[in-house]
C-alpha cells in the first residue's frame, strides 16, 4: 500500500479570505477599512419613506458626512476622544472613539433627490422619500 499525500482543505478557504481582505484595502472606498467603529443603525419603511436612526452620541452634526451615489448611501464621520487628566491609579474607557463609515444600498424606489438628515440627541435620522411608482397597465396587441 502506497502512501498518498493529503492537501490541507482549508488552503483554499485561506487563500480567498487572503484575497478579499486585498482587494477590501485596494477598494476606492478604503475608508471602511479603516473604520474604527460603526454606529448602530435602526431600518424601517412605511408607505412613504424609508428611515434609518443611527446612534451616534457625542459627535457634532458638522463632522457627518452623508452622501449618495449610484444607490449607495453613505454616511462618515469622527468622534475625537476627550482629554481626560488621570489622578485615579486606573482608568477605563468603553466609549469607542475615531472614523465611523457605514454602508446602505437603497432600492430602485427610493428618492435619492429629497433625502433629508437631522441630528437629536445624539441620533442621527436620514428620511428617505419614496418615488411615485407608475402604475402598471395592460397593453393590448392589435392585429
Amino acid at each position: 500500500m502506497s502512501l498518498i499525500r493529503y492537501n490541507n482543505p482549508w488552503s483554499l478557504f485561506d487563500a480567498l479570505q487572503r484575497e478579499l481582505a486585498a482587494n477590501r484595502l485596494n477598494d476606492d472606498d478604503a475608508a471602511a477599512a479603516t473604520a474604527n467603529w460603526a454606529p448602530s443603525v435602526d431600518i424601517s419603511e412605511n408607505e412613504k419613506a424609508f428611515t434609518l436612526l443611527a446612534d451616534i452620541p457625542g459627535v457634532d452634526p458638522k463632522d457627518i458626512d452623508i452622501s449618495m451615489e449610484k444607490g449607495v448611501l453613505t454616511i462618515k464621520g469622527e468622534r475625537n476622544t476627550e482629554n481626560v487628566e488621570e489622578d485615579e491609579n486606573y482608568r477605563r474607557v468603553e466609549r469607542q472613539s475615531g472614523q465611523f463609515y457605514r454602508r446602505f444600498t437603497l432600492p430602485d424606489s427610493a428618492d435619492a433627490d429629497k433625502i433629508e438628515a437631522r441630528s437629536e440627541h445624539g441620533v442621527l435620522k436620514i428620511t428617505i422619500p419614496k418615488q411615485e411608482v407608475a402604475v402598471s397597465r395592460r397593453i393590448e396587441v392589435k392585429q
